[in-house]
């Protein structure tokens, strides 16, 4: 069947797969599944290994033995924050477990604990409140020196943790659902009081692992590890209206150590997309994005990115290595995103064997951007974009190969393009690229004269084996991320 054939049945075999009955997804397989083998010889090395099972727990309770009911109408906020209380006292004897049985489980925002497992029953579906005064108001975060949207502070997600070590959340692919489509009218009317929430935010935690659940109508940012270390994501499906407002999916955030892997997103802006802060906020700070696996993510996005990095990145990304992507219906499928004040760097990434179909914009980097969270950046922080490796792309009906635009007296250097194959819709729509430099070799149509034919001495394009130092023994699994958690 070609790659078609194969890319469905590894994603059969992820939990979630039924929420992707929609016409595009079956559309999508059809196109690849008759379009051939692309042109790629075999997938490189990668480094996050399947996790065998999660962190076993000698204790565990049932929400329903705090007076949880699962109606979808009773608030259950306290009965999750007394739940966890409890389970405190276990955290020095090997964690503990709450699992949330099958029923609709209304809630507003609660926090985790150190040790514990969040697991949910194939049937649980946890609901976010629509009521605002069940997201408590918290404090900016620091590198981005406000709330994202709106000047001041912001409400806290819905499932949220501070300082934690040793954090599953996990299941027989439940459902968390933040109900979100009243923030994104207020959004849209322009009547939020405070920045959104995220639906899921942990905050200077370590060993954390989220897996097997589906999540869906996000208020903001789905998932965000901001200021983490050793993030492991894997087989989880996201799902928002393709017009809701920056419903991003997965938002790895001055972060470290992370692996994504296995995960279908449709969501109404990028799927993926790493973060460092925010112009002298994020300067300040100076926490780096780095060391982050992103393996098999399909999915498709109207107004954003399968794979992007930025607009914030001012503590800086490098380290990153993604492929197998599969992005169809999308406006863009490879995005880097900054502008001149945003100061920090992106460098040493890495991306090959992806798939693009009925996609505008193929790779895209863009050096204006815009977009500040107030006066005070300093306008002549330029960002430093360099060792960008893009290979092994085949594109179905794009509208524009390639975008491609540098800062005047910012060049962004040692672009490699190589083995990249789009069908791009008309012949003026090809490459546009000014103020790079770099190599390519092997792509159709031919990419801009500011890219160099790749010399025999293919060493001036980045590799992740130059420098990614991915997790101890290149061992990505569950087992390993308890493990370091505990150190």
């Amino acid at each position: 069947m070609g790659v078609g054939g194969s890319f469905l049945r590894l994603h059969l075999r992820g939990q979630g797969i039924c929420h992707m009955r929609s016409a595009s997804f079956f559309l999508v397989l059809l196109v690849l599944a008759t379009i051939g083998k692309p042109p790629w010889a075999a997938a490189h090395n990668f480094h996050c290994k399947h996790p065998s099972s999660g962190a076993d727990r000698p204790h565990s309770v049932s929400i329903t033995e705090f007076g949880a009911v699962g109606d979808g109408v009773t608030l259950n906020t306290k009965a999750f924050q007394n739940a966890i209380f409890y389970l405190n006292s276990f955290s020095d004897k090997g964690g503990a477990q709450l699992f949330v049985p099958a029923g609709k489980w209304l809630t507003g925002s609660f926090s985790l604990i150190s040790h514990l497992t969040l697991s949910l029953d194939k049937d649980a579906i946890i609901i976010g409140s629509m009521d605002p005064y069940d997201w408590p108001i918290i404090e900016p975060l620091p590198s981005y020196g406000r709330g994202r949207e709106l000047a001041g502070e912001r409400h806290q997600s819905l499932i949220y943790g501070y300082n934690l070590t040793d954090v599953v959340i996990t299941g027989g692919n439940g459902t968390i659902d933040g109900q979100g489509s009243i923030w994104w009218n207020w959004f849209n009317n322009n009547t939020l009081n405070h920045t959104r929430p995220h639906l899921v935010e942990l905050m200077y935690s370590t060993g954390l692992v989220i897996s097997n659940l589906t999540f869906k109508n996000s208020p903001f940012w789905t998932i965000h590890p901001v200021y983490c270390n050793y993030v492991f994501i894997q087989n989880i499906t996201i799902l928002a209206p393709l017009d809701s407002p920056n419903t991003d999916g997965i938002d790895p955030d001055s972060s470290t150590n992370v692996c994504i892997k296995d995960c279908y997103i449709s969501t109404g802006d990028d799927l993926i997309v790493i973060k460092s802060g925010w112009d002298e906020y994020g300067i300040s700070f100076a926490h780096p994005s780095s060391n982050i696996s992103i393996k098999s993510i399909f999915g498709e996005s109207r107004s954003g990115a399968g794979i992007a990095i930025g607009s914030e990145m001012s503590g800086g990304v490098s380290e990153v290595h993604a492929e197998e992507i599969h992005i169809f219906n999308s406006l863009h499928g490879i995005q880097i995103k900054t502008s001149p004040g945003r100061g920090g760097y992106v460098r040493n990434i890495y991306i090959s064997n992806v798939i693009l179909t009925n996609v505008e914009y193929a790779i895209r980097i863009n050096g204006r951007y815009g977009e500040h969270p107030d006066d005070y950046y300093d306008p002549y922080a330029l960002p430093d974009i360099n060792n960008i490796t893009i290979k092994d792309v085949y594109g179905v009906n794009i509208s524009v190969a390639g975008l491609l635009e540098g800062i005047e007296g910012d060049i962004f250097g040692q672009i490699c393009l190589s083995d990249i194959s789009l069908n791009v819709t008309s012949e003026d729509s090809t490459w546009n690229c000014s103020y790079v430099e770099g190599y390519s070799y092997l792509v159709s149509p031919n990419s801009c004269q500011l890219l160099q034919k790749i010399p025999n001495d293919s060493s001036v394009c980045y590799s992740p084996a130059d420098n990614l130092t991915l997790y101890s023994g290149g061992n990505c699994s569950i087992s390993s991320y308890v493990t370091l958690a505990s150190l």
